[in-house]
């Protein structure tokens, strides 16, 4: 409580001279919130997962530190973005049907060089080739697993819909299938492992699910640590001069990094640690990027009225997608309203004692996903804004 009234002060003091709505990113807590990840991948590479950050200056902070080595990107013309920036290792983390720019990526030394593109399917490989426009440069191509746990004779699924390839031999096969292919080049293989890396284990107020969870994790961990060490041997012995294997997530780095078949670690919602990563038995992170909405309105005794406020993360609707009144603490939305597209009325005790103009501070429910509602990052540091950084949509990107 003490942490948090602090933290509110801080901010409300280096933003005094600010107009809410703002978004603010405390590079003390992201600083360290990078420190952690590098510590629990024991060694072995963080790849920064571009999709968390979604800003180019704060990419650029958190590569420029020991134990941080390449992006991985979420759209083709993102990583074509990046490597045009200068970024030099870029793996495209999802399949693409951009054929605009798989022609620039074939037809540019450069990026061919940078970018690492994603393939779970054959026809990704002719789609690519189809696109090419007369440009010959050599792709780089990735695999993906799918890391999902099967029970019950595979009745049962616990895992993202990802990639078809399961086995040993469908990765194996498919690594067969591009390394025949003139103009491609296998040099990675990915495995993400999403229901342990972003599945919080320690929900409060739910026991017995966090109990489920946990026990659910240790299964697939078990599982997939004998399943990816197969699948690495046998696209190996294919391609035996493969650059990396890429694993795991914030919420699983150490157990990740752990597995002698991995190479490298992904991570980034860790760096701005929003409101899902908070139910970790693994790692305690700061949360370092927040908004913060304006006061307009006292309705009534207990309740005040901000701006705006309505960002719902992605994923399944439900609670736990979106933002959370964080500073004053002690604020709540209406159920019958909950965080509105032009007001958000909130209640609770310390309504009272916020005034007009007041700034009320919130946190998203997942990571970059904020930096698609603003075009400025501010930073902070100790009460001071010490700079201001555009995002991606302040860059006038928006690549979904």
């Amino acid at each position: 409580m003490a942490a948090r009234t602090s933290d509110r002060t801080r901010y409300d003091r280096a933003t005094a001279h600010l107009e809410a709505p703002l978004a603010v990113v405390d590079l003390d807590a992201f600083d360290a919130n990078a420190d952690d990840l590098v510590r629990r991948a024991g060694g072995k590479p963080v790849r920064v997962a571009s999709k968390s950050v979604r800003c180019r200056a704060l990419l650029e902070r958190v590569l420029a530190r020991e134990g941080f080595a390449g992006i991985m990107s979420f759209t083709l013309a993102e990583s074509l973005w990046l490597a045009r920036s200068g970024f030099d290792d870029v793996l495209l983390a999802y399949p693409s049907a951009d054929r605009a720019a798989y022609a620039e990526l074939a037809a540019d030394p450069k990026q061919a060089a940078a970018v690492t593109v994603m393939v779970d399917d054959p026809a990704q490989l002719e789609l690519i080739d189809a696109a090419r426009a007369g440009g010959r440069e050599e792709i780089r191509v990735c695999l993906e697993l799918d890391t999902s746990l099967r029970l019950l004779g595979g009745r049962v699924r616990v895992g993202a819909l990802r990639s078809p390839l399961r086995t040993p031999a469908q990765l194996a096969e498919l690594a067969r299938s591009v390394v025949r292919r003139p103009g491609f080049r296998l040099v990675g293989l990915m495995a993400y492992e999403g229901h342990v890396a972003g599945v919080g284990d320690s929900v409060a107020g739910h026991p017995l699910r966090s109990r489920a969870v946990r026990l659910m994790q240790a299964t697939a961990r078990r599982e997939l640590v004998a399943r990816r060490a197969e699948v690495v041997r046998a696209v190996r012995a294919v391609a035996p001069d493969l650059e990396f294997v890429n694993g795991g997530g914030t919420g699983s780095v150490q157990h990740t990094a752990a597995e002698a078949a991995v190479t490298e670690i992904a991570a980034g919602s860790g760096l701005y640690v929003p409101r899902l990563f908070d139910n970790y038995t693994s790692f305690t992170g700061r949360p370092a990027a927040l908004f913060a909405q304006p006061v307009v309105r006292r309705p009534g005794v207990g309740v005040v009225t901000v701006l705006g406020g309505g960002y719902p993360a992605s994923g399944a609707a439900g609670a736990d997608r979106l933002p959370v009144p964080y500073l004053p603490e002690g604020l709540r939305y209406d159920p019958m309203e909950g965080p509105g597209e032009v007001q958000t009325p909130l209640l609770g005790s310390p309504a009272d004692d916020l005034l007009i103009g007041d700034k009320v501070w919130f946190r998203h429910a997942k990571a970059g996903e904020l930096c698609e509602r603003f075009d400025t990052l501010r930073l902070i540091e100790g009460d001071r804004v010490t700079g201001a950084v555009p995002t991606y949509r302040g860059e006038g990107r928006t690549f979904l």
